[in-house]
C-alpha cells in the first residue's frame, strides 16, 4: 500500500476507536505509520480524509449483510424484513459500532459541510443497495423512483434505529419489534378498515 492507502485504512480505524470530533491528524498519522503532509497531498484535508474513510466504511458495512442470500424469506415479505432487521441490529450492538459514528457524524452536519454534501450524496445512493437487501435483486435494478420512496423509508427507519441503539441500547427495538409494527401498519390500511 502506498501513503494515500494507508492514510486511509489508518483513519478508518481512528473513527472507530475514537470518532470524528476526537481524532486528531496526529492520530491518523500515527496509526497509518506515514507523515502530516500526506494528507494534505492525497485528501487535501483532514476532514476531507475522515469523511472518505467513513464512506469507506459505510460501504465496507454490506459485507455484513453478505449472508443475505441466504436469507428464507421472500423478497419484499414480513419474514424477509425481520430477518434484514435483525442482520442490521446485530450490527449495532458491539462498541465502536459504526452506527454510533453515524449518530456523530449526523450531529457534527453542520460544523462540516464539505463533509455533510459528501455524505448526503453517498446516502441518496444508499438507498438503492438498502431496497435491494429488502427486496431482493441488485442495486443497479433499483429505479430512481423507488430509490426515492421505498428507499428513503428504509433509511428513515435506519436513521431512527440507529439513534435509539445509540441513546437506549436496552430499550432499543428488536427486529420481531419491527415487523410486528409494520403488521399493524399494513393491517390498518386494509381497504374497510
Amino acid at each position: 500500500m502506498g501513503h494515500r492507502e494507508d492514510l486511509l485504512e489508518g483513519a478508518k480505524r481512528c473513527l472507530l476507536a475514537k470518532g470524528f470530533a476526537r481524532t486528531t491528524a496526529r492520530d491518523i498519522v500515527k496509526e497509518s505509520g506515514t507523515n502530516l503532509a500526506s494528507i494534505g497531498y492525497h485528501y487535501g484535508s483532514k476532514d476531507a480524509l475522515l469523511a472518505q474513510a467513513y464512506v469507506g466504511l459505510v460501504e465496507g458495512m454490506s459485507e455484513a449483510f453478505d449472508g443475505v442470500d441466504g436469507i428464507r424469506g421472500e423478497p419484499g415479505s414480513l419474514e424477509r424484513f425481520e430477518e434484514v432487521w435483525s442482520n442490521i441490529i446485530g450490527t449495532m450492538r458491539g462498541p465502536g459500532s459504526l452506527w454510533r459514528l453515524s449518530v456523530e457524524i449526523v450531529a457534527m452536519g453542520d460544523q462540516l459541510p464539505e463533509v455533510r454534501a459528501h455524505l448526503a450524496k453517498a446516502q441518496r445512493e444508499a438507498a438503492r443497495g438498502i431496497v435491494a437487501l429488502f427486496m431482493g435483486g441488485s442495486e443497479d435494478d433499483v429505479t430512481q423512483d423507488t430509490a426515492d420512496t421505498l428507499g428513503e423509508f428504509y433509511t428513515t427507519l435506519l436513521m431512527g434505529l440507529m439513534m435509539q441503539w445509540t441513546f437506549d441500547p436496552d430499550g432499543a427495538p428488536e427486529a420481531g419489534h419491527l415487523t410486528e409494527g409494520l403488521r399493524r401498519v399494513m393491517e390498518a390500511a386494509r381497504p374497510g378498515k
